[in-house]
């Protein structure tokens, strides 16, 4: 990853029908095809091996923008998704792409956990298998920020909460990709960098529900804001100037254009 992003307010032309059928499609492709059985990846000794399995359920999608979003805001990530593939033709990979198939795994797995009365599970054996499946989506996760060059946090109040200048969220998958991203390592993109004369290059779940609720403070500070006002003015540098990658032109955009949120 090279930078991220954090965006406070979505203009409403995002939520054209046209952007969303656009995201729709392009999040449906990047599904991986589930099996109804396990029986593939479990060895002649019982044991489930679990490195196949990831690689099956959750395997490495290149894309260009990874979006980190609320559950509730899958709409929203659908359109801004449409919106960076239409105008910029850039690939964009939605988190929650992985999340659903968190759970049609557990599904999956824990059948073997069930009590021999076939209707309650067994409360350790629930717990290990819950633990593999959301350290694997846990690292595939971070292997996807790592890939992608950029990540888009989509900030709304239904992502964090904001309380005596301290952000939390009460996510578990937010905490963790937002956490990442704090600390993943930073790889310039390789490609030639063409700079524009006009503009300065200063560098400035499913949510889960239980019995008690949990939150996490979140750091946000490195993560610059964008708005609705700066989506519409990347859109109108990239017009003018086609040659350059719209990710960089969003990357030299003045401070103050970026920072206004």
């Amino acid at each position: 990853m090279y930078k991220s992003f954090k965006l406070s307010v979505l203009t409403p032309r995002i939520f054209q029908d046209a952007n969303t059928k656009i995201g729709t499609r392009l999040n449906e492709s990047n599904k991986m095809v589930v099996r109804d059985s396990l029986e593939p990846f479990i060895g002649i000794d019982g044991v489930v091996d679990g490195s196949k399995l990831q690689e099956h359920w959750f395997p490495k999608i290149k894309a260009d923008v990874f979006i980190s979003h609320s559950h509730q805001d899958e709409k929203t990530a659908l359109a801004l998704a449409g919106w960076l593939q239409r105008n910029f033709k850039l690939k964009p990979f939605i988190d929650s792409c992985v999340w659903g198939f968190a759970d049609q795994l557990l599904r999956e797995i824990d059948k073997g956990c069930l009590n021999k009365n076939r209707k309650t599970y067994n409360y350790q054996k629930r717990n290990g298998t819950t633990s593999h499946v959301h350290m694997m989506l846990s690292t595939a996760l971070g292997k996807m920020i790592d890939s992608t060059e950029c990540l888009i946090f989509l900030n709304t109040p239904q992502s964090i909460t904001t309380k005596n200048a301290v952000d939390t969220t009460q996510s578990p998958w937010l905490f963790a990709e937002l956490s990442m991203a704090s600390i993943i390592r930073r790889t310039a993109p390789i490609r030639p960098r063409i700079i524009s004369e006009k503009f300065t290059t200063e560098q400035d779940q499913k949510e889960i529900t239980s019995a008690h609720k949990f939150q996490y403070r979140v750091d946000l500070t490195p993560m610059e804001c964008i708005n609705c006002t700066t989506l519409k003015r990347w859109r109108e540098m990239c017009s003018a100037s086609e040659a350059r990658h719209p990710l960089d032109v969003l990357y030299d955009m003045p401070h103050k254009q970026r920072r206004r949120c």
